[in-house]
């Protein structure tokens, strides 16, 4: 039964008649409560910053709002209201007034959304985008009244029919120039709206087959295209950060964002190494034969640290299920690398996740964030009383602490030769023995904090 609230607004589209609050680990469901936070307390410090703060939760539109439910074998099964025939706009501005309850239902303080998941596409790109900032001015008014602020926003350059070889890669010059309009237009009210971030996801970005493929002249296009939203970033004065989403494959056989490492070799080509971060997701990152954790640290150490998508695949499929996460251990290892790291920054923890298609009710969609929100709060206290014990640190610190005395300080600032490293052994006598890394007494000392 939907809450009908007063004064003639339109009934609400989920059943939860008040935002959801914390109430405690000693939380007992009710009729009149049937769920509360137990762990995200928004107000609590961790590592000197609220819960709010270090994580910085966001809901997706296109998933929780555009997608219809569908699979390569099957029609939608979501029927939503503005799924259904009308006046694209119009059900358009009713897909915004859902979005904004959910937000505030599940107390989320930031949106992130795709052009095409928001406003329809018109008969041409001035269309297009004039319906796309009709929309954004129903969310100026939206994040106004309510606080709810823009994580990030991107332009959708994957699924039409011109971008089937590629936006900035392309073969075709003028598909080039269209992405990097729509792109424009999406950074400009990015911008706006006050946007912490920009994202750039190239699902387009990548080949089939070699038969067909330059590849390093898709690689030079690419590089130009982002130095052109660079170049725009600062022009109009947008502080967020640009971002880029690392993905191996899918829809593209070969995508050329494999993972955060190729993502830093390709910005160091192009020069945008202090320009551009990535935004890290779980599913992508298994896709490429990684742990979520691992892509953190790295993107950490590089240096590209920006933002993350939080779901999770599912391990017995292969590809993108994009789930909501609930492993603890693998979200309280990910809290732990960016606390770790120096935190989330300009980022946050973007729900890029879809319900299963059999959960068709509205306040699925409810229990799906706020279920995945609680988890996300319950990994940052693991990840807290990690770090604040320091065991595992003291270990990393002990494994490597000759590299901090003077010899292995000559080495890293390039003072020894390969002649002198060769002398040292013979008038040292060096005989060095392996050490145990002690891997199952740490797993052990992990699973000690869940």
């Amino acid at each position: 039964m939907r809450h009908e609230p007063a004064g003639g607004q339109r009934p609400s589209y989920f059943s939860f008649a008040q935002p959801l609050a914390y109430r405690g680990v000693g939380f007992t469901p009710t009729a009149q409560e049937p769920f509360a936070y137990r762990y995200y307390d928004k107000h609590r410090l961790v590592m000197g910053k609220t819960m709010e703060q270090q994580l910085r939760f966001a809901v997706c539109y296109w998933h929780s709002f555009g997608w219809g439910g569908t699979d390569p074998f099957g029609d939608a099964t979501f029927q939503r209201p503005w799924h259904a025939a009308g006046d694209p706009m119009e059900q358009a501005v009713a897909k915004a007034d859902v979005a904004f309850e959910l937000f505030r239902t599940v107390d989320a303080p930031y949106f992130t959304f795709h052009d095409r998941d928001v406003a329809p596409e018109g008969a041409t790109l001035a269309e297009s985008n004039a319906n796309l900032r009709r929309i954004g001015d129903v969310f100026a008014r939206k994040m106004q009244d309510t606080g709810i602020k823009l994580l990030w926003g991107t332009a959708n350059l994957f699924s039409h029919r011109r971008y089937m070889a590629g936006a900035a890669t392309n073969p075709d010059p003028a598909v080039f120039t269209y992405a990097a309009a729509q792109v424009k237009n999406v950074l400009e009210l990015t911008h706006q709206l006050g946007g912490d971030n920009y994202v750039l996801w190239g699902g387009r970005e990548g080949y089939e087959t070699l038969l067909n493929t330059d590849l390093k002249r898709e690689l030079a296009q690419l590089g130009r295209f982002l130095n052109l939203v660079v170049e725009h970033k600062h022009k109009i004065g947008f502080k967020g950060q640009i971002l880029i989403e690392p993905k191996p494959a899918e829809p593209t056989k070969h995508q050329y964002d494999y993972d955060v490492a190729t993502v830093f070799g390709f910005l160091r080509e192009h020069g945008l190494e202090r320009e551009v971060k990535v935004n890290i997701e779980q599913n992508h990152a298994l896709l490429a034969g990684h742990t979520f954790e691992h892509e953190i640290a790295l993107a950490h150490a590089l240096g590209i640290f920006g933002s993350l998508d939080m779901n999770r695949g599912d391990e017995q499929l292969g590809w993108d299920t994009d789930q909501f996460p609930n492993s603890l251990p693998q979200v309280a290892m990910a809290m732990y690398e960016v606390l770790k790291g120096g935190g989330m920054g300009a980022g946050g923890l973007n729900f890029d996740a879809k319900l299963r298609r059999q959960s068709i009710d509205p306040d699925d969609l409810v229990w799906a964030h706020a279920t995945a929100m609680d988890l996300c709060a319950r990994g940052l206290l693991v990840a807290e009383q990690m770090l604040q014990d320091g065991a595992l640190q003291r270990h990393v610190h002990d494994r490597y602490a000759a590299w901090d005395e003077d010899s292995g300080r000559a080495i890293l600032r390039g003072e020894r030769s390969l002649e002198d490293l060769a002398r040292d052994v013979d008038s040292r006598g060096l005989d060095p023995q392996p050490r145990s890394a002690q891997q199952e007494r740490l797993e052990h000392l992990v699973n000690s904090y869940l």
